[in-house]
């Protein structure tokens, strides 16, 4: 499993990055939304950015495919992944 947070211009665009996932096999197991944020800097001349965090599940050799992916693709301002053990547990209650 893996957490990925990522940052989009438009809310939108996160639609695009549901497509690179599900495209290479992924699953998504849990979405938390942050919202429109102020970038601490200027990314790509852009103040502003809406956040995603998500956790899901990938092949591990998929994750170098998915990168290439985001850093080709306009619509990926940032993104961050790392290996988690599972969804934390704060985070399964907020939605259910």
């Amino acid at each position: 499993m893996y957490e990925l947070t990522f940052l989009v211009d438009k809310e939108a665009d996160s639609t695009v990055v549901k497509t690179i996932i599900e495209g290479l096999k992924g699953e998504i197991k849990h979405e938390k939304k942050w919202g429109k944020r102020t970038l601490a800097y200027p990314i790509k001349k852009k103040t502003e950015a809406f956040y995603f965090t998500w956790w899901i599940e990938l092949d591990p050799q998929s994750v170098t495919e998915v990168r290439k992916k985001f850093n080709f693709s306009d619509s990926v301002v940032r993104y961050l992944f790392i290996t988690a053990d599972g969804i934390p547990q704060e985070k399964k209650s907020a939605t259910t």
